[in-house]
């Protein structure tokens, strides 16, 4: 019977800490970050945009040295 409860506690210790980890991932976030922290969605939509105007000003450049 110990066997057991100690294989039940290590496998929900386990999928705890695998779920806290994968949002992390899945968020992009840092792995043994907060996954409840709050995300800065506009911080991020101005990030990305701004390396889209980087990439597309390069691709410009580059196609006008051609």
């Amino acid at each position: 019977m110990r066997i057991m409860k100690l294989l039940f506690m290590g496998t929900l210790m386990g999928l705890i800490v695998g779920l806290w980890l994968g949002v992390n991932i899945g968020k992009g976030n840092p792995i043994f970050g907060n996954p409840f922290a709050e995300e800065n969605l506009s911080k991020k939509i101005k990030d990305k945009v701004g390396t889209s105007i980087e990439k597309f000003g390069e691709d410009i450049k580059g196609e006008v040295e051609k």
